[in-house]
């Protein structure tokens, strides 16, 4: 029986922040919600952790873009003073 949760890793580096974070909610509720097997549940695990590290990339993406720009916008504030 093929899960819809066991998705190669190529897959999950194609997934937007959106995406990724709607189907770790997903994960997670069917994990809360129970009466899954052992095998199932630990599946849901792997995908849950697989999507919550695609996630803190792009978070971590979206924070090294605004570092940049707050000192590119710091630096041509130094030279206008």
């Amino acid at each position: 029986m093929t899960s819809e949760v066991e998705q190669p890793a190529a897959v999950s580096e194609t997934l937007g922040y959106e995406q990724a974070r709607d189907e770790l909610i997903e994960v997670v509720r069917r994990l809360e919600a129970g009466g899954t097997t052992l095998e199932e549940s630990l599946a849901l695990w792997e995908r849950g952790e697989e999507l919550a590290k695609v996630c803190r990339r792009w978070l971590e993406g979206a924070r090294a873009r605004l570092d940049a720009a707050l000192a590119e916008e710091t630096g041509e504030q130094d030279e206008d003073a």
